[in-house]
């Protein structure tokens, strides 16, 4: 289920960055999951607060995980 009170418009995550560490996955594990080549993916359906993505996205240890707003503003990193 899609949380709804979300501010949160759009997550990215540079796959040239990420190196598999997962600590995002370790903390949301409702909006990341690695794929086949070990790598950092957003699943559709995000089950996690905006507080656990964005404490997901600071664990990240080469900031390969950019998010923004509903309009577009980047959150995370600054």
């Amino acid at each position: 289920m899609k949380n709804k009170n979300s501010k949160i418009g759009k997550i990215e995550v540079d796959r040239d960055l990420c190196i598999g560490a997962a600590p995002c996955v370790t903390l949301a594990p409702g909006t990341f999951t690695l794929d086949e080549e070990g790598k950092a993916i957003v699943i559709e359906m995000r089950e996690n607060t905006d507080e656990e993505i964005i404490d997901a996205a600071m664990s990240c240890p080469v900031l390969a995980i950019n998010i923004y707003d509903k309009d577009g503003k980047l959150i995370y990193p600054r």
